[in-house]
């Protein structure tokens, strides 16, 4: 039987791994809650490519 609730699963995009056109891609999967922040997220999460602190948005 399928949960009921608020929290759904989101994936989080580098943004500056996807301008600068560097191989790979740094995706991280997460859950929010969707009363809680109805807009898209925004995390300063590691990338491995680039070696640093980099801001991912969430994507779909």
């Amino acid at each position: 039987m399928a949960k009921k609730g608020n929290r759904v699963q989101v994936i989080l995009e580098c943004t500056e791994q996807k301008e600068s056109g560097v191989p790979g891609m740094s995706r991280y999967v997460t859950t929010k809650n969707r009363k809680n922040t109805p807009g898209r997220m925004e995390l300063k999460k590691f990338n491995s490519f680039l070696r640093r602190y980099t801001l991912h948005k969430e994507i779909k």
